[in-house]
């Protein structure tokens, strides 16, 4: 029987009064109301859902790319809670909370992405919320309220896209606002005393040409487990965020909305779950996995993000549109990060991220009918401070490793892309992009006795040279070109070979330590050319290669996506920190290795079958759905330093991280009339095969394979008018791990953990050796109700 908590119904009324005055987005998308098709996450494929992928709009089946769209209705009746939820029936998909954070986002696609946090280390995969990159992976985990829709785009973009993003782009875009005065409340109340309440409204002024609205978001929940030593939850949930935004739109030659977000995250600091014993203090292995014994509460945890930006678009001519994307973010995230998961100041790292950013783009399209082109502009200019403490007390008391990393970008870019259609059957594209990256870094590092750095509440007492303390700058060049060429036998077909070039620039790595150095000139000195090569990392590229074919079938009864693609991929960007020793003091490392090569090779398969569709005549409706992802990722060239055998050549021992080679999906989607409303019933089995955390295996944290199962009861009364939905997440409720940490001795080669004579694991960091995991969530049910007024 679900329990709600007396404090959750507190939350919820308290945040009812207040956002029952609130304005916000309400307008339905004509996706949402169109008849649909749907893929494996209930999405249409036959053409309903209109995407902007290619910065124009598009059904999916005439679009070249492998895409997949959630819209905002589907997400409702499945229950979607924030963006990761999409990576579940998305294939070759990854989009996860990262370790040891509430909402840092890892997200991979096809084997391509970045699952490291730190200033200096750009995501694979671009994150855009309504056209606005987001250039860090802080706050990135979005939740999901007053969604139009979703776009998940796999391979390079950049011809098309403001921002270059190697591995593909996830684009969040919220509801335009109705000139009809709409108010909607929505409410969800479930197990660990979820409490969500979201208010939204908005009306026109006068003719409705300029519209006002916002929202209010107010998400709670309890934690899935406790921190043992502190008394905090762990694993919940405690976020205010809202939008507010004015539109001018006559819906037909001009649109400009001005809009700002903010969230204030004040969620307990998320805690690992030691998947061994204690080396010194011999404390077992806890029975909960989301339990935790960190005793880290510096600093307090918390994440505030948010921004403002004005997009512009006018339609001078019926084949003209010029747009303007002009934005500016701002986040601040204070995150306790207790590595070894003990009360003892082991390996506990209090950290701080500080980041910026101002971006402009300019758009210029064109539409004669039989050619389409598109010329823009982009300009990013970003700043990402990160500022840490390692604690090290039991290796010497109050000592703490302090790094504090600025690292400041500078973009601008110019793209086009180009189709030309022969024929109402042939089309050809062709684009390319011109990119400029500066990358410029001011690197300290500083051991301190004391308790450490002062903005973590250490005396700051200076112990020894510092072992980092560098300033340099790097630029970074390239064109990346892209084409395909599209034929339509039939409207309903559309079969497409593809190629695009990505590429990521290189950058710094903030945790390197320059005294390690080689002294290449031999005169004794480090000079900070040589602190600048040896800190630094080399640029990213791939070559992806997709041949594809979408149709419908059967009038609309049988919907079908298919790709194949390969992707050769140079100088993967792999950071990591290792424990080593500087000026005789254990310590850690951060190493960053430039992987040479590595092919990624698969097929995608996304479909739907309408078993029934008598719906639109007051009929039943049954649709079957299902997504299949295969993926064979391989290094084909990987080598590293090895500490007295030099460069060593560890192809055969490493594998790619976060990327299962199979993922899968199926949707069983009944829908039929009730009373004067409807009725949506859909059940969603997703399985991931194994899926290895790092690029060395190891046995405690890498996953095995495993499968989740959702359903979802929904009733909605005539004209949408109000709603009542039940739904259940991981009903086998599932135990996976996401992520972890690992500090123990491993050989450099195989990356085997090693071992002493007594057959007890070695602490390559600290004393009582770190090995912790990260789950996904357990079983949640929850009931959800809204009403629209």
């Amino acid at each position: 029987m679900m329990k709600i908590s007396t404090r959750a119904l507190f939350n919820l009324g308290v945040a009812a009064a207040a956002l029952t005055a609130t304005p916000a987005f309400a307008q339905q998308s004509t996706a949402d109301t169109a008849p649909q098709v749907a893929d494996s996450a209930g999405n249409d494929l036959s053409g309903e859902i209109v995407v902007t992928a290619r910065r124009r709009e598009e059904s999916l089946l005439e679009v070249p790319i492998a895409i997949t769209a959630f819209s905002g209705a589907t997400l409702e009746k499945q229950g979607a809670l924030d963006i990761t939820d999409v990576g579940n029936t998305t294939p070759n998909v990854t989009l996860e909370v990262s370790r040891g954070s509430n909402s840092t986002l890892s997200a991979f696609i096809r084997g391509v992405g970045q699952q490291d946090p730190v200033a200096g280390f750009e995501q694979g995969v671009g994150i855009y919320l309504d056209d606005v990159y987001l250039n860090r992976p802080q706050a990135a985990v979005l939740d999901i309220y007053d969604v139009e829709r979703i776009e998940v785009l796999r391979g390079p973009q950049g011809t098309l896209y403001g921002r270059n993003t190697i591995g593909g782009a996830v684009k969040y875009v919220t509801r335009r606002l109705s000139a009809d005065p709409t108010v909607s409340l929505r409410a969800n109340l479930g197990t660990y005393q979820q409490a969500d309440v979201i208010a939204s409204a908005s009306t026109g002024v006068g003719s409705g040409l300029l519209r006002f609205g916002g929202s209010v978001a107010r998400l709670s929940r309890g934690g899935f487990g406790k921190n043992l030593t502190t008394g905090l939850e762990n694993y919940n949930k405690d976020i205010w965020a809202g939008r507010l935004s004015a539109e001018i739109n006559n819906e037909s030659t001009i649109f400009v909305r001005l809009s700002a977000d903010y969230t204030d995250d004040q969620s307990a600091p998320r805690g690992g779950h030691r998947l061994i014993p204690s080396f010194v203090s011999n404390t077992p292995v806890l029975s909960n996995v989301f339990d935790s014994q960190g005793g880290l509460l510096v600093p307090d945890q918390s994440v505030r993000a948010g921004g403002i930006s004005l997009y512009a678009e006018v339609k001078p001519q019926d084949w003209l549109t010029l747009r303007s994307i002009s934005a500016y973010r701002k986040d601040k995230t204070r995150t306790p990060i207790d590595f070894d998961a003990l009360p003892a100041a082991d390996l506990d790292v209090p950290g701080i991220y500080n980041n910026r950013q101002f971006s402009q783009e300019l758009q210029a399209l064109v539409d004669t009918g039989s050619f389409h082109g598109l010329v823009g502009g982009y300009f990013l200019d970003a700043d990402a401070v990160t500022a840490f403490d390692v604690r090290l007390f039991t290796t010497v008391p109050g000592l703490a490793a302090f790094t504090d990393a600025k690292v400041h970008t500078e973009t601008y870019a110019i793209f086009g892309d180009f189709t030309y259609d022969f024929t109402d059957q042939f089309s050809l594209s062709a684009g390319g992009r011109y990119t400029r990256d500066r990358r410029q870094a001011s690197i300290l590092r500083q051991n301190y006795l004391g308790g450490g750095a002062a903005i973590f509440g250490g005396a700051a007492i200076p112990f020894g040279a510092p072992s980092t303390n560098f300033t340099g700058a790097r630029v970074f060049n390239k064109f990346t070109p892209r084409a395909s060429l599209s034929f339509r036998p039939t409207p309903d077909h559309n079969l497409y070979v593809s190629y695009s070039k990505g590429f990521k620039g290189g950058g710094f790595d903030p945790r390197g330590v320059g005294a390690n150095a080689p002294d290449t000139n031999g005169n004794g000195i480090r000079d900070q050319q040589e602190v600048a090569t040896f800190l630094s990392f080399l640029p990213e590229t791939v070559d992806s290669y997709e041949a594809g074919y979408k149709g419908s079938l059967l009038d609309h009864r049988l919907n079908v996506a298919l790709a194949v693609f390969r992707a050769d991929y140079k100088n993967e960007q792999i950071p990591g920190s290792a424990g080593c020793v500087v000026n005789g003091i254990q310590t850690f490392c951060g190493v960053t290795t430039n992987a040479g090569k590595v092919r990624f090779q698969g097929v995608e398969f996304e479909g739907s079958a309408k078993l029934a569709n008598d719906f639109a005549v007051g009929g039943d409706a049954l649709t079957l759905s299902g997504s299949l992802g295969y993926i064979d990722p391989k290094f084909k060239q990987y080598d590293t330093f090895v500490a007295g055998r030099g460069t060593v050549d560890v192809t055969a021992f490493r594998h790619v991280q976060n990327t299962p080679k199979w993922t899968a999906s199926g949707t069983l989607d009944y829908t039929a009339p009730v009373w004067t409303g409807t009725i949506d019933l859909n059940t969603t089995v997703s399985y991931r095969s194994k899926t290895y955390q790092f690029e060395i295996a190891n046995p405690f944290i890498d996953q095995p394979g495993f499968a989740l199962w959702d359903a979802n009861l929904v009733y909605r009364a005539e004209g949408d008018r109000w709603s009542i939905g039940v739904h259940a997440k991981n009903l086998t409720n599932k135990k996976y791990k996401t992520s972890g940490y690992t500090f123990l001795a491993a050989d450099p080669v195989t990356g085997a953990l090693l071992t002493d004579k007594n057959g007890k694991f070695i602490s390559a960091l600290g004393k009582e050796g770190t090995l912790t995991a990260f789950y996904g969530n357990p079983r949640q049910v929850f009931v959800t109700l809204g009403v629209k007024f």
